[in-house]
Parts: C-alpha cells; sequence; structure tokens
C-alpha cells in the first residue's frame, strides 16, 4: 500500500482529509506535535466514520529539525496540512509567520531528501485575495497573489498563509527542483466537526448561535465544505494536471446576514441575531471580544473568485454552502458545543 504523511493530522481539514485517503485505499502516518494524541484521533475518527480507523502518529513540530526525517521514511506523498490557525490574533505576526513558513519549508525538504514524488500543501485563499487595497480584481483566480505587506487590508494569519505558501513555490522552483509541488487555497471551511476541538473557521457559526454578536457584521464569506477540500487534497495528489498548480476552492460567497437566515430558518426556536452592526461598531466590538479582530479587514468588502480550476481540474462538484452550514452546526450541537 502507497503510504501518504498527512502533518499536523488531528486539525479540521487533515481529519477529514485522512479518511479520504484511507478510503482510497492509502496507508496513513500523520504528524502531530505530541504522539500520545494517537489514541484520541483514532477515536475521535472512528467515531465519525463508524468503523474501526487506526493511523500511525510520529512526533514532528513545525519549529524543529526533529522527527522530519523519520516522519518521511517510505512516504510516497506528502499531505502538508500543518499550519498555525489562532482563535485570537497574537500581538507579533512573526509568531505565526515564521512558524508557518519555515514549518512548510521543513516538512518539503525533508520530503525532498527522502524522495517524495509530490507534495500537495494546503494554502488559503488569504494567499490570493488580500493586500490588493482598491486595487483589487472584480473575480481572483490562481494566478492572483496577495500583498502581504499592505498591513490595512491583512491579519497575521492571512500574511502568514501568503508568505509561507510563497516560500514553498521558490523552494520548488530553486533549491527543492524534482518535487512536485500542488496547493489548495479554501476560503472559510465549514462542514461536520469530528470533535469538541474545532477549528477557528467554525466562529462563523459559533458566533451567532451562542448569542455572542448583536447583529451580523458586513461581512461576506467564501463557503466551502471540509469534505470537499479533503477530496481536493486527494485529488490534487493523485490528477497529473495538478502538479505545479494552484487551486481555490469555494462553492458560494455569501454575507454574514444571509448566513444568519440560514441558521434562523433551520433553529427557529434559537434566538439569533437579526440585522447589521455598522462597522465602526464591530471595530470598537473588537476590543472587547480579539476574535473579531481577524475580520476586520473583510468589513465592507466582497472578494469574488473563479473556482472553475477546481472544477475541470480536480473534478470537485461542490456540496452547496447551505449544507456546509447546516452540516457545522448540527455537529456542533451533537458534540455539546451549542
Amino acid at each position: 500500500m502507497t503510504r501518504v504523511l498527512v502533518t499536523g493530522a488531528t486539525g479540521f481539514i487533515a481529519s477529514h482529509t485522512i479518511l479520504a485517503l484511507i478510503d482510497k485505499g492509502y496507508r496513513v502516518r500523520g504528524t502531530a506535535r505530541s504522539p500520545e494524541k494517537a489514541d484520541k484521533l483514532t477515536a475521535v475518527l472512528s467515531t465519525y466514520a463508524g468503523k474501526p480507523v487506526d493511523i500511525e502518529l510520529v512526533a514532528a513540530d513545525l519549529t524543529s529539525d526533529d522527527g522530519w526525517a523519520e516522519a518521511m521514511d517510505g512516504v510516497t506523498y506528502l499531505q502538508h496540512l500543518a499550519s498555525p490557525i489562532p482563535n485570537e490574533l497574537p500581538k507579533d505576526a512573526d509568531e505565526l509567520i515564521v512558524p508557518a513558513r519555515d514549518g512548510a519549508l521543513r516538512a518539503l525538504k525533508a520530503a525532498k531528501a527522502a524522495g517524495v514524488k509530490r507534495a500537495v500543501m494546503t494554502s488559503s485563499f488569504a494567499a490570493i485575495g488580500y493586500g490588493w487595497g482598491d486595487s483589487r480584481p472584480a473575480v481572483l483566480n490562481e494566478t492572483h497573489w496577495s500583498n502581504p505587506d499592505n498591513i490595512k487590508d491583512n491579519t497575521a494569519y492571512t500574511r502568514s498563509k501568503a508568505i509561507a505558501e510563497k516560500a514553498a513555490w521558490d523552494y520548488v522552483t530553486g533549491e527543492g527542483a524534482g518535487l512536485e509541488l500542488t496547493t489548495i487555497n479554501p476560503v472559510a471551511v465549514l462542514g461536520p466537526a469530528m470533535s469538541a476541538d474545532v477549528s477557528a473557521s467554525l466562529e462563523l457559526v459559533q458566533q451567532p448561535m451562542q448569542g455572542k454578536l448583536p447583529a451580523y457584521p458586513k461581512l461576506t464569506f467564501g463557503i466551502v465544505d471540509v469534505r470537499d477540500v479533503a477530496r481536493a487534497h486527494v485529488q490534487a495528489m493523485e490528477v497529473p494536471e495538478a502538479a505545479g498548480e494552484r487551486f481555490i476552492l469555494g462553492e458560494k460567497v455569501l454575507s454574514y446576514a444571509q448566513i444568519g437566515d440560514i441558521l434562523r430558518e433551520a433553529y427557529p426556536d434559537r434566538k439569533l441575531p437579526k440585522g447589521q452592526l455598522p462597522s465602526w461598531f464591530v471595530r470598537l466590538l473588537s476590543n472587547i471580544q480579539p476574535v473579531l479582530k481577524q475580520i476586520l479587514p473583510e468589513l465592507d468588502r466582497k472578494r469574488a473568485y473563479d473556482n472553475s480550476k477546481s472544477r475541470t481540474v480536480l473534478g470537485i462538484d461542490y456540496i452547496p454552502a447551505k449544507e456546509a452550514i447546516l452540516a457545522s452546526t448540527e455537529s456542533l450541537i451533537e458534540l455539546g458545543e451549542l
């Protein structure tokens, strides 16, 4: 059986990707900062899949060289999903940028040394749609790159994704030539959570469902289901034409108020926010609720994108955004988080 290494194996997207790989007959080895998480991960995957799932978990950290050579031993493909995703932004942007960039390079260099055929790296739409200011194209595609130096149109997280992905491409077109690379650039990732240790992106449904917002900020979000993101990772690994390419993943752009309408229709007994918040008030509120700082560059902006490349090359037939929103909410309720 062909072995695939999945970094950051306990993460939201990674867990779904692991199951998608296993369903295709691959042997999966995962990395985590602590291999003691293996039993918990196995239990989570098995419960969600409804059948026994067992993977090998080894220690490897984005900030250290230790363990990467051993993790790559016998590996044919690398799925690099590990990257810091905070619930709150750090005061020092380098706390995110350095491990994202250096961790990607550590994984790719170890893959190159081990003779890995192809690496698939989880980047983000953040590496495409930010830092443009007023010159942002009406519709963004994979030829576009964010400008991480425009601080007003970025957060530490969005900057980290652009810098890390650019470093990865620079490596495989230079020192790491011969290692195939494909990057996946999803918009906001929703869909079913497997455990209470959930992705920060699920705050999109948690905030209104928990009554933490008086009304909806003037935001729009591209939405993609995590199951489509997992499928795209596998396809990006297998499809010959995917080598050397970037892929935007997203089904539909919705306003936060539209997301709220979907939740209100599905959960009429819940007290959910109505109406929209003035953007000046959201900026003020972010001083009390730091999680909101991550969305400040999104206020009053719409970042439209072209997803046709993911459809034609990877064959992704997208799960509707509404279904992704409701799957997130239903799973969080079942897990006792809402």
